[in-house]
């Protein structure tokens, strides 16, 4: 065996997991994504899924997919860059931009390449990058890429990241990219402050926005717009498999910075354009998203009725304050065994472990659902309850 491959054979901690009955990735669900879902012939509560407003399955939606494949076909058959552009991606990037009050945007197959071929786009040799330590695995790959100098700040912790920025030279290009909201401990990013430090020190702010789009600020703008900044943070990333219920990212800024990203970041370049019948599906998307804000509504209804759930029970789920509810476990075996004994009872979940977090800080992970009733939330709530119990995890 090479030695490639012999490194590789040393990992045998997925079958470990096969081996003990537990283990819980890659589970076929053959049914759409809503808020019951068939796994192996059984029904199951999904609360694992990001389609915060509930719109996967949405009619309109479907027709317009449906509706661009006829007109469009497939797919582009190329990048944005040469022959991939259609009329459809413009006005979904004239739409965007309007809706967030920015000069352009750009889309991209997979929200991970916007914030993977951004950061090390738009920094170089002389720069920094400055991150918060719990961003998303998409940001981490971003700065590993870079040039630039990377330095981190301790989660949501504005006095860390002021400590970080005054060891950075007055000239320097500083780029202080965060989430907007965090997808696995469901807290938000203090955006306010951020854009106070980030001004009195000129750097440039980026927010990824992916878990606050459609779920905080007006008609959905996110968690930028909810702190009212949305003018003043200088690049907004977004992605389209969550609340707008397709697949793809977006990156929005001012003309000139736009302008140097078109000509530049290689994922958009070297990467085939997003298919006709997704980008006609977020099209669809934002526009029941902004006239229909009732499902906002139900989905705040639904966050706070489970987060007061799961706190008078005595769960542990930290400093969220969103739809994201995380429950910690603190052990990777008792997380995998409790995702397992959940599906079991007909409640599909999703376990978290390092390197997505911290060893000491494993956890499943609860997202609700616009289109969840207050019967399924209980539902939930009660058998989660009784798993941890069983396993002695309260």
């Amino acid at each position: 065996m090479k030695p490639i491959q012999k490194k590789l054979a040393r990992y045998t901690a997925p079958q470990e997991a096969k081996a003990k009955g537990i283990y819980p990735y890659f589970t076929p669900i053959s049914s759409e994504q809503n808020t019951e879902v068939i796994v192996n012939g059984k029904k199951m509560y999904m609360f694992g899924s990001n389609s915060y407003l509930g719109l996967t399955n949405h009619p309109k939606i479907k027709e317009a997919a449906k509706a661009a494949i006829d007109k469009y076909g497939t797919g582009c058959a190329g990048s944005p860059f040469l022959n991939g552009t259609l009329d459809i991606h413009i006005q979904l990037q004239d739409e965007l931009a309007e809706f967030l009050g920015k000069d352009g945007v750009m889309l991209f197959s997979a929200g991970f390449q916007a914030n993977s071929g951004v950061i090390p786009c738009i920094t170089g040799r002389n720069d920094y990058v400055i991150y918060d330590e719990c961003d998303h695995a998409s940001i981490m790959e971003g700065k590993q890429i870079t040039f630039a100098k990377t330095l981190k700040y301790k989660h949501n912790n504005v006095e860390d990241l002021e400590r970080v920025l005054q060891k950075c030279p007055l000239d320097a290009g500083k780029l202080v990219v965060t989430d907007g909201v965090f997808s696995m401990e469901g807290d938000v990013a203090p955006v306010d402050k951020l854009v106070e430090i980030c001004n009195r020190y000129d750097a440039t702010l980026m927010v990824d926005e992916a878990h606050g789009l459609g779920v905080f600020g007006r008609e959905g703008r996110g968690t930028c717009d909810h702190f009212n900044q949305l003018p003043n943070v200088e690049l907004v990333m977004g992605t389209f498999s969550k609340s707008l219920a397709s697949v793809g990212g977006f990156i929005a800024s001012d003309r000139d910075t736009i302008n140097w990203m078109k000509h530049n970041v290689r994922p958009y370049i070297f990467t085939a354009s997003i298919t006709p019948a997704s980008t006609a599906s977020v099209l669809a998307a934002l526009h029941i998203m902004r006239n229909e804000p009732e499902r906002n509504t139900r989905l705040w209804e639904n966050t706070h009725y489970a987060l007061k759930s799961f706190r008078d029970l005595g769960f542990e789920i930290g400093n969220t304050e969103t739809p994201i509810i995380p429950l910690f476990i603190r052990d990777n075996d008792k997380t995998f065994m409790l995702t397992h004994m959940l599906f079991e009872e007909g409640v599909f979940v999703t376990p978290v472990i390092a390197p997505a977090v911290p060893s000491e800080d494993t956890l499943i992970r609860v997202a609700l659902m616009a289109t969840h009733t207050h019967q399924q939330i209980d539902f939930a709530v009660d058998k989660i309850y009784k798993c941890f119990k069983q396993l002695e995890i309260m």
